[in-house]
């Protein structure tokens, strides 16, 4: 009988963690950017840029290890920062990483059937309209809504079930990921890599590259933050609950390094930009290469479309306990914190992220791109706060239990305010290469009006009771 502690029940074991953190940083960048990682740095400077962005993610990982441990609450991120901050750095905090959390959801909606053309080109059916240059099909729209109602129903029904549904998934991308390691290591050359070790004519243009993929990274590790948002769900020990946490964060640095290193080890720089002219799927044609079959391929990209599935599962799990955090300390609409008495799930704010995900293929893929980078300004920006927190909190509530407890804090918190800081800062800097677009910055200052209204409204419905956090 599953242990139960307020309105969920704790039934996440060490696995289901292990596989929605790490589903969260698995999407489909391994298949379709590792040509690009490796043309900006080289083989062995993209493996540098990704052990660095890793390293820089590790230590924001830290405090959140210390923090979930210590304050196991769903919602995480918007308890950590109330606790130091109070309702405005909550209510920034948990705001911004919504943002992201559904911007990815949204992404990977309509990434699902873009994808599935590869395995079935003659899927496009029944032309509509065209929407920023992206023609919409019948057929794909369809396939589209159905795995959104699809993912929904499932955390309705149960983040067991869903959690259950990750494992095979995950498993699915591992298998596909160990396929791709073991042809290349019989069919590969190492001539292949010492020919694109690293790129650039000099020494400085070659770190250059690679702090270059290195401040890239750190993006495509997002999602291990997912864990403290479904905290009430877990159980497992508390100190056991933050090395997962960090494990999670390992096993994706390796899946990475292990990815660029299989791909490198195949191809050399000219079928490489072949593959990038071609089919834009650098890692399914190294799978292809290296079993000298192109059904072999198809199977790397059934992969692929396992880890866009295991990111959406992820990111609905923790952008509807962040809305049900919200909702329950009357910051936003009460009925946004409904837990369903069945199946003990934040039903209507998952309602709302998947409706969200089922409009979000009518606008076409131009539009989720602005999403999605505006939605990672908002997880950096979240990042920081909850550096920052951990800092403060270390001072505030120096006797609180901290199962797990970080060494040498204050180098810790430094360095993790600096990195998440930096990258936050990297979006609004001009002339950088993450500079938002005009119509990023419509949805972040959208989506921040949005906020001013949903707050002033909670504010002056609920008054005192606003902010209000169930010890």
């Amino acid at each position: 009988m599953s242990e139960k502690k307020g309105e969920f029940n704790r039934v996440l074991n060490t696995g289901d963690i292990l596989v929605v953190a790490f589903g969260a940083m698995i999407g489909w960048g391994w298949v379709v950017s590792s040509g690009q990682w490796i043309q900006s740095g080289g083989i062995v400077g993209t493996i540098l840029g990704f052990l660095i962005g890793g390293l820089m993610i590790f230590f924001v990982g830290l405090c959140y290890a210390e923090l979930t441990s210590s304050m196991p609450k769903c919602g995480g991120e918007h308890i950590f920062s109330y606790k130091a901050m109070g309702p405005m750095g909550s209510f920034i905090c948990t705001w911004a990483i919504v943002l992201s959390y559904i911007g990815v959801v949204c992404y990977e909606a309509v990434s699902f059937p873009t994808i599935l053309q590869y395995l079935f080109p003659k899927m496009m059916i029944g032309y509509l309209y065209t929407i920023n240059g992206f023609d919409i099909y019948l057929s794909w729209l369809l396939i589209a809504i159905f795995m959104s109602v699809l993912i929904l129903i499932l955390n309705i029904i149960g983040t067991k079930k869903a959690a259950g549904f990750q494992k095979v998934l995950t498993c699915i991308i591992a298998g596909v990921g160990i396929l791709l390691v073991a042809g290349s290591t019989f069919s590969g050359d190492i001539s292949n890599i010492k020919g694109q070790m690293f790129n650039g004519k000099n020494d400085f243009k070659i770190i250059e590259n690679i702090v270059k993929v290195a401040m890239m990274t750190p993006f495509f590790f997002f999602g291990f933050d997912v864990i403290p948002q479904a905290a009430e769900e877990i159980n497992v020990p508390l100190r056991k609950l933050g090395k997962l946490m960090l494990l999670s964060i390992v096993l994706a640095v390796s899946f990475y390094v292990l990815v660029v290193l299989a791909v490198g080890y195949v191809m050399n720089s000219e079928a490489m930009q072949n593959s990038m002219n071609t089919t834009g799927l650098v890692t399914a044609d190294a799978m292809a290469k290296a079993f000298n079959s192109s059904n072999m391929a198809k199977v790397l990209i059934i992969g692929g479309l396992c880890g866009i599935v295991t990111s959406w599962n992820s990111f609905m799990i923790g952008g509807s306990r962040a809305i049900y955090s919200m909702a329950k300390s009357s910051m936003i609409p009460h009925r946004l914190g409904v837990v369903n008495k069945k199946f003990k799930t934040p039903v209507n704010a998952l309602i709302l992220i998947g409706l969200l995900s089922i409009a979000s293929p009518f606008f076409g893929r131009s539009m989720l791109v602005w999403i999605v980078d505006a939605g990672n300004f908002g997880c950096c920006l979240a990042y920081c706060i909850v550096s920052i927190s951990f800092v403060i909190l270390r001072k505030k509530l120096p006797k609180i239990d901290r199962p797990y407890k970080v060494k040498r804090y204050k180098l810790v918190g430094a360095i993790a305010v600096i990195m998440s800081g930096g990258m936050a800062l990297m979006y609004i800097v001009p002339e950088t290469n993450c500079t938002l677009t005009w119509q990023e910055w419509i949805i972040v200052g959208g989506w921040s009006l949005l906020g001013i209204v949903m707050g002033v409204w909670s504010k002056k419905k609920y008054k005192s009771h606003f902010a209000e956090h169930i010890e």
